[in-house]
């Protein structure tokens, strides 16, 4: 059943036509995700469906009564209050029946009589409906949604006008989600997620029930989500069924498919244009106008358009030395208020050169301060590192905050390296920057166009050893995939901090992964890493696990750690003794609601919590053992 559509939308800027002929339908339960070009309208569609954008032409539809959260790439700072009291209005009206229910409890105390039964009906009411709304497990609700998105409670504290652009972000994801909404939209919710809270997310939008529609450049996420696409590309919209690696396949086979009628086509028109034209006076005249006419008629197709897409092709890397980055005794942290504050450790390493390791771990663990650690742009609280034979650094910054905003794009480039402006239009075109774009002031450009235009500034030093930052954040996919195969032909050597698990499966000969204030390798990319973790968890936590940190020693495997068979069989006896008792209760609370006694009906709720509390301790670590 159709809950929201849209017919013929057409949509401009001034005299640039953003989209047109657009036409869609979401479902109950779809599961799509929106994806095109930066640039192609993706969040402009999003506003016209939700009536927050102006439209030219078309009409817009939606089921009565349809619920809708909608979690923008940007979320301003509004709102009062701190970010817990900006989550918790997702239950206003659970809050606001816990009220009513205890005046409610209060008008029963003071009443005799009629009044005293009709306040006890309006209690029981109040009770039936504080049940419906989830009343009893929503407290539960809102702590795993936000530690799934990486809330603190310390965070939990701060005044959301005080709180970062991912603070509030997450803040209205966990809103959104609490909210369950019958459409949730998400305009890149993966931007300001750690691999925990993009597995996490994964997870609910895969169980949920409703429908969504997800706007994102991460592959990954879109293969594991969605069931359709929507794509926009070349001002149009086109559906297709599937995730999003089954829909580049299909598109791939379109395009080639209809290239090949184009050309077969274009042979036919000129081969029958040159018949035309030579017998159109002859002998064969009327073969000539019969032609004509036949050739008139026909439905021409389109030339196949060439989407505009950066060429980023890896600049020679001079050779260097064996090692390219090794370290000693390391200590990674930073003074606060001063003191020193550790991160973590680092256990002695060598990087080889021509390797491509990838650091991942947590948001705020320290990957950034890592990378300045490495480069000697922050001084470790212990040890040292060193930079091998004859390298020569390239650091791209998260952020792209290094660029001066003063600057035109083509000034940019030129402070890097002097050279023609000729080669430097040249050198920006590979990146999308044309014609007058290059005289554009660095302060006007998009997020993406500074990313692109770092990296541009990055690979014209021709360093030996990448090192980058989130290199793909605010890239769209097509910019994405061309980084993706520069880096892969890159001759030097490369070290990256991401998110962007396609790219660290792509890329990564070795990973560093920081957790426990410790640094742990693993060869490999990010999918066999997990495969690794999953099979090491569920045989024994200490069997197979990467070897710290160390290029120079073989791997050992540890000794498995033996469970105690008794313990395991007290846990399962005390998970069936909490799972009785909470039945138990349960069937007394429905008989204190039926009898309207309050004080009961308070005293089993909070048992009835307690043991279900006790219940999950005693399941996860019967899990863990």
């Amino acid at each position: 059943m159709a809950i929201l559509g849209a017919s013929q939308l057409q949509l401009h800027y001034a005299d640039m036509e953003v989209f047109s002929n657009v036409t869609l339908q979401v479902d109950e339960k779809d599961r799509i995700g929106l994806v095109g070009p930066n640039g192609s309208g993706k969040t402009s569609l999003i506003k016209v469906l939700l009536d927050l954008q102006d439209y030219d032409s078309g009409e817009v539809f939606k089921k009565d009564d349809l619920r809708i959260g909608y979690v923008p790439q940007t979320v301003l700072e509004t709102g009062k209050g701190t970010i817990d009291d900006q989550i918790m209005s997702a239950f206003s009206e659970i809050i606001k029946t816990e009220t009513q229910m205890q005046n409610s409890a209060l008008e029963i105390e003071k009443s005799t009589g009629p009044q005293r039964s009709n306040a006890e009906k309006m209690y029981s009411s109040l009770l039936e409906k504080y049940e419906s709304i989830g009343g009893y497990d929503y407290i539960n609700r809102k702590d795993k949604v936000v530690d799934g998105v990486g809330l603190s409670q310390e965070v939990l504290k701060t005044n959301i006008t005080d709180a970062s652009g991912g603070e509030r972000t997450r803040t209205a994801l966990a809103t959104a989600l609490l909210n369950e909404p019958d459409l949730l939209i998400l305009d890149e919710p993966t931007n300001y997620l750690d691999f925990k809270g993009l597995e996490w997310l994964e997870d609910f939008l895969i169980k949920s029930q409703n429908a969504f529609i997800v706007i994102s450049h991460d592959r990954f996420f879109l293969d594991r989500v969605t069931e359709s696409i929507w794509d926009i590309d070349k001002k149009h919209l086109k559906t297709y069924k599937g995730n999003y690696s089954k829909f580049k396949l299909i598109k791939e086979e379109n395009e080639t498919r209809l290239l090949k009628e184009y050309e077969k086509q274009q042979e036919y028109i000129k081969r029958e244009e040159n018949f035309i034209a030579r017998y159109h006076a002859g002998q064969r005249s009327k073969e000539a106008r019969g032609r004509a006419k036949k050739l008139s008629r026909i439905e021409k197709i389109n030339a196949p358009e060439n989407q505009r897409s950066v060429s980023i092709r890896p600049t020679s890397a001079t050779r260097t030395g064996q090692v390219v980055i090794s370290t000693h005794g390391l200590v990674v942290g930073h003074a606060m208020n001063n003191q020193n504050i550790d991160l973590f450790h680092v256990p002695d390493l060598e990087i080889q050169k021509n390797t491509t390791t990838a650091i991942i771990g947590n948001n705020g663990i320290g990957k950034t301060t890592f990378l300045k650690t490495l480069l000697g742009e922050i001084p470790p609280l212990n040890g040292f590192s060193e930079l091998g034979y004859n390298v020569k650094t390239g650091y791209f910054r998260q952020g792209s905050d290094e660029i001066p905003n003063d600057i035109s794009v083509i000034d940019a480039l030129l402070e890097i390296k002097n050279i023609t402006i000729g080669e430097a239009r040249s050198f920006l075109a590979r990146f999308l920057f044309s014609g007058d774009e290059i005289f554009d002031q660095v302060r006007s450009l998009s997020g993406g166009e500074k990313g692109r235009l770092a990296l541009a500034r990055l690979l014209l030093k021709e360093p030996n050893v990448l090192i980058l930052d989130e290199p793909t954040t605010h890239l769209d996919i097509e910019s994405r995939e061309a980084l993706e195969l520069m880096l892969q032909d890159f001759e030097g050597t490369v070290i990256f901090v991401s998110h962007d698990r396609h790219l660290i499966s792509f890329l990564a000969d070795y990973l560093l992964i920081i957790q426990n204030q410790t640094v742990i390798q693993f060869k490999g990319n990010y999918e066999e890493w997990v495969n690794e973790n999953s099979s090491s968890k569920s045989k024994n936590k200490d069997t197979n696990r990467p070897v710290k940190l160390d290029s120079r020693k073989k791997s050992k495997n540890k000794t498995p750690k033996d469970n105690s068979k008794k313990e395991l069989e007290i846990l399962e006896s005390k998970i069936k003794e909490l799972e009785s008792s909470i039945k138990i209760v349960e069937t007394q609370l429905s008989k204190a609601s039926d009898s309207g006694n309050i004080d009961e009906i308070y005293e089993l709720g909070d048992k009835h919590t307690t043991l279900n509390k006790q219940l999950e301790e005693a399941l996860s670590e019967w899990t863990n053992n």
